[in-house]
């Protein structure tokens, strides 16, 4: 549930003094577009579900397009007699126009980033051999389209840094399309794989080939509207055609499975997560590639969620919440896969553990606390190293499936990217050796981020629960209810809504305004007990947070 709105409090009183009352008085009376209805309805099982506006579903179609001019018409009518509206557009103009720069990921001699120049419609990838040069463009999705509509969705480098398979989708659909590119030359290969979604690459570390997942075709002219069942994993080997690919796994008992693949970093293990929808929990197999065996259903239920994060041999390192809401992480044998045999590495906590990955022989542990990231260290059996220090009240990017938290294990430098409400995406290395964290990229921004100052605050809820809230604004602003207030609040989908940095609000803080993030119920702050407390059964919860974050 996602729930927003505008006030501007007064004097203390005991509910929130909301202006929607104020705005129907005071703002003009629309004259919207009348919007068709249609006899659909749905039959769910022997329940009618009627779809009246099913006819807007067709975005192309000429009513459609008809009925968004339509209501542009209304919408900009209004707009554009706002006197405000060019001095403000004006100065997010200004503000948006910044070089933005997101973590690099090494491979062999390589180091890979992403890379915008303000701008772009689409992230560039850069690749460089040391962090001190300005590198080179290894790809550009923007001139792969005349309207900047074809995105790099997924890329990854081979072991060495030799070959990048990079996935690339257009207009905003999921179905991607791989290819291989030649990391030295920029040369694309012949190999071409279509009617992949959900996919990444998993590389052999021989180079050989990847593995990828995919759907059969579509039927002709049903590419955006066939319903997409039976995910199948392959393997592309190098130079060969896509018709050769070798199917790794399918289940044509369950169709609505999909694969995540992994390659371990010792090349033995093919890891593979079972997902399901939009669930959270996924099963875990695995197929061992030396003796190419069959794929062993590690963990075969869905019961919780399971990210493989390495292995010691014939031991596995899983990070999960299985009997941890708060999220643990284990060592499972996989000759002994039974749950009386796991072991715990990291107990759970009274914070969200997010992420880990393993870095120098360490187990990188990415914390949510009080809604905030902390970055902790741990030795592989377990034992407490120390803290990362990251900037003050921020998080580490994530974006998409990407955490902008990247290294290897046999690396003595770990990257991040930290952004806050009024700081953009700035990147940090960790030096293993030195023990100690330096900026290594910092953008340029017409903003002076310094009078304003964020803190966090809890409202108390109807039932008596106390819900995060952030409040940003000048330092020097008093606190007396008398300035305006952008309130935004999110609880759903398990999501953690963390501090951010975007444009757009710093031209409201520059104004007086005051930003409310509030983190209710539903999302995954404090865990699957926070998670559930606001799904759909329990939404009245998130509402009350909301009213009280508003108070």
């Amino acid at each position: 549930m996602v729930l927003g709105m505008v006030f501007y409090p007064k004097k203390r009183m005991n509910y929130p003094e909301i202006v929607i009352i104020t705005i129907r008085t005071t703002m003009p009376k629309f004259t919207y577009p009348h919007t068709q209805t249609v006899n659909q309805a749905d039959d769910y099982h022997g329940t009618l579900v009627p779809d009246p506006y099913r006819w807007l579903e067709e975005t192309d179609s000429p009513e459609t397009k008809a009925w968004i001019e339509a209501q542009n018409t209304v919408t900009f009518g209004f707009l554009e007699k706002i006197q405000a509206r060019q001095r403000l557009r004006q100065r997010l103009t200004e503000l948006w126009d910044f070089p933005k720069t997101w973590a690099p990921v090494r491979r062999g001699g390589c180091y890979f980033q992403l890379r915008n120049t303000g701008v772009q419609n689409q992230n560039v990838l850069y690749v460089m051999e040391t962090l001190e040069e300005d590198g080179r463009i290894l790809l550009d999705p923007n001139t792969l389209s005349e309207d900047g509509t074809v995105a790099l969705t997924e890329w990854l480098p081979s072991e060495d840094g030799q070959y990048l398979a990079y996935a690339i989708s257009a207009s905003g659909s999921d179905w991607l399309t791989w290819r291989v590119r030649v990391v030295d030359s920029g040369e694309d290969l012949p190999d071409l794989i279509e009617w992949s979604k959900f996919s990444s690459a998993a590389w052999r570390k021989d180079n050989s080939g990847f593995y990828y997942a995919r759907y059969n075709a579509p039927a002709v002219g049903q590419d955006y509207s066939e319903a997409n069942y039976y995910h199948k994993l392959y393997f592309h080997r190098l130079g060969e055609l896509q018709a050769q690919d070798k199917l790794v796994y399918e289940r044509p008992d369950q169709k609505e499975w999909g694969f995540s693949a992994e390659v371990s970093d010792d090349d033995r293990y093919l890891v593979l997560a079972i997902w399901q929808g939009t669930e959270v929990r996924n099963r875990m197999f695995y197929q061992d590639l030396e003796s190419d065996g069959p794929v062993v259903e590690l963990i075969p239920d869905l019961e919780a969620e399971y990210v493989f994060l390495g292995n010691d041999g014939l031991l596995f390192y899983l990070r999960t919440d299985f009997e941890a809401p708060m999220g643990r992480v284990i060592a499972v044998n996989v000759t002994q896969p039974e749950k009386t045999h796991w072991r715990t590495i990291i107990p759970e906590g009274s914070d969200t553990l997010e992420a880990t990955i393993i870095v120098h022989d360490e187990l990188i542990a990415l914390y949510l606390h009080d809604a905030c990231h902390q970055l902790k260290r741990f030795d592989l059996p377990g034992n407490f190293l120390g803290e990362i220090p990251l900037p003050g009240i921020g998080s580490i990017v994530t974006e998409g499936n990407f955490i902008n938290l990247t290294g290897k294990r046999q690396h003595d430098e770990l990257f991040y990217a930290f952004w806050s409400f009024t700081t953009p995406i700035t990147v940090f290395r960790f030096d293993f050796n030195q023990m100690a964290s330096e900026v290594i990229f910092q953008p340029r921004l017409n903003f002076d981020p310094s009078p304003y100052i964020t803190r966090q605050v809890f409202a108390t809820s109807k039932d008596g629960t106390g819900v995060p809230m952030f409040l940003t604004h000048r330092g020097d602003l008093k606190p007396d209810g008398s300035n305006p207030t952008l309130l935004y609040g999110y609880g759903g989908f398990n999501i953690a809504l963390t501090p951010t940095f975007t444009v757009s609000r710093l031209a409201w803080l520059e104004l007086g305004g005051v930003l409310a993030w509030a983190n209710l119920r539903g999302g995954k702050e404090y865990g699957e007990a926070w998670h559930k407390a606001g799904m759909l059964k329990n939404k009245q919860n998130v509402f009350d947070d909301f009213i009280a974050c508003a108070e």
